[in-house]
């Protein structure tokens, strides 16, 4: 038998007012409205992506809002992976994200678990500081991280139009610093006095006790580094001249000038993909990183 306090409650309608039948068919009516919106906002897009690349080029021009097309061409995604060298893009772009995720990886642990659980006496400044590099807009770096990245200081390299060039700066995100380091104050400081106690350094903490408790926050980053990688368009049109180098975010919108519209769609459509899965797969992993669950309850 339900009750009043386990029925759920709303802050715009009274519980006395959902048992009315008529508030109950508005409040479903709604709720029909807003998925339906949604699924077209969210959905719809990707949608016609998929229709337009299986599409002739004269019926994406001629009837772009069709909802079917005239004719299925299933060839235009092996086309574009010959043709166009989507693959060789894909690739690219697949080597990119993975060294962006591991240079961010080791960086946001790292500096996060500094942050948290070391806590040197400058620790506030930089925590200060990281806060103060959210506030900065990404175009206003462009130009110094270009000279930076143009005649490393201290070493004098040229990291341009190479990998590095991309991979180093993707370490100096603030957001996944921050992120990490709020997980890692969650977890119980009982755990590190007990692992002290037992003569554990700052490495047996972080790699027997920090680590395993922050697999859902390290799949969060990964998640977020692996598409801001994967989509970053503007530093590697910059840092990465060499088109056989360049990823598929940078490729494509040059192949789009001289190329065919249908084949251009379907290397979007294969560019769409794996972000799509990894968020499909990591998707359990995203809400408990970002409910900040440390796994040491119970």
């Amino acid at each position: 038998m339900k009750t009043a306090a386990s029925e759920p409650v709303s802050r715009l309608v009274a519980p006395q007012d959902r048992r009315r039948p008529t508030v109950q068919v508005g409040l479903r009516t709604t709720e029909v409205i807003v998925l339906v919106l949604l699924l077209a906002f969210c959905a719809g897009p990707i949608l016609w992506m998929v229709k337009a690349a299986v599409s002739p080029s004269s019926d994406i021009v001629a009837h772009p809002l069709s909802l079917w097309p005239s004719q299925i061409r299933f060839g235009n995604v092996s086309e574009a992976l010959t043709s166009l060298e989507i693959g060789r893009y894909l690739l690219n772009s697949v080597y990119l994200a993975a060294g962006c995720l591991v240079v961010q990886l080791i960086i946001s642990t790292s500096a996060g678990f500094a942050l948290s659980v070391l806590k040197p006496r400058y620790g506030k400044v930089v925590y200060a500081m990281l806060l103060a590099t959210l506030l900065v807009p990404a175009t206003v770096s462009l130009v110094p991280l270009y000279l930076t990245a143009q005649h490393m200081p201290g070493l004098g390299v040229n990291l341009i139009d190479s990998y590095w060039a991309v991979w180093l700066p993707a370490g100096a995100n603030a957001f996944n610093v921050l992120l990490v380091k709020r997980f890692f104050d969650g977890i119980p400081a009982e755990l590190y006095e007990a692992a002290r106690v037992d003569g554990a350094g700052p490495l047996t903490l972080l790699w027997r006790i920090v680590l395993p408790l922050s697999r859902p926050v390290l799949a969060v980053v990964s998640l977020f580094t692996l598409i801001a990688s994967w989509k970053e368009f503007i530093w590697p049109l910059i840092a990465i001249t060499d088109p056989q180098k360049q990823p598929i975010a940078v490729a494509l919108p040059t192949i789009a000038k001289n190329s065919d519209q249908g084949l251009v769609i379907a290397g979007l459509l294969l560019a769409s993909i794996p972000p799509l899965l990894l968020f499909v797969v990591f998707q359990r992993q995203v809400v408990n990183g970002v409910a900040g669950d440390t796994g040491s309850k119970g």
